[in-house]
């Protein structure tokens, strides 16, 4: 279960880090709510993940899916360039998080 409050707040990660995008700088209310109540959720299911998981490990989970989906969201949504070479890094994080995952089981 823990595994997956972690996934959540991950997935909370992205949500907050594109509502910064649509916020404009917190200059547009209803984006910037979003992106606080994001930011809020994201470290709560942490820090609930927390209690089960090891700190390193966790956090780094937690910051790559923030980090991937936010790549990912900017190449589907934003038009933002799909380079092999980004594309590739991307995987390289993905290996990454699933290492970290595999070694704190």
């Amino acid at each position: 279960m823990s595994w997956i409050l972690l996934l959540l707040a991950g997935l909370c990660e992205v949500g907050w880090a594109v509502g910064l995008k649509y916020s404009e700088g917190f200059t547009r209310l209803w984006p910037s709510v979003g992106t606080a109540a994001a930011m809020i959720l994201s470290v709560v299911l942490l820090g609930i993940a927390l209690r089960h998981l090891p700190l390193g490990s966790a956090y780094a989970v937690w910051t790559g899916i923030g980090t991937v989906g936010t790549v990912l969201f900017g190449i589907l949504v934003f038009g933002e360039p799909a380079a092999a070479s980004r594309l590739f890094c991307v995987g390289l994080i993905v290996a990454g998080i699933m290492g970290l995952k595999l070694s704190a089981s």
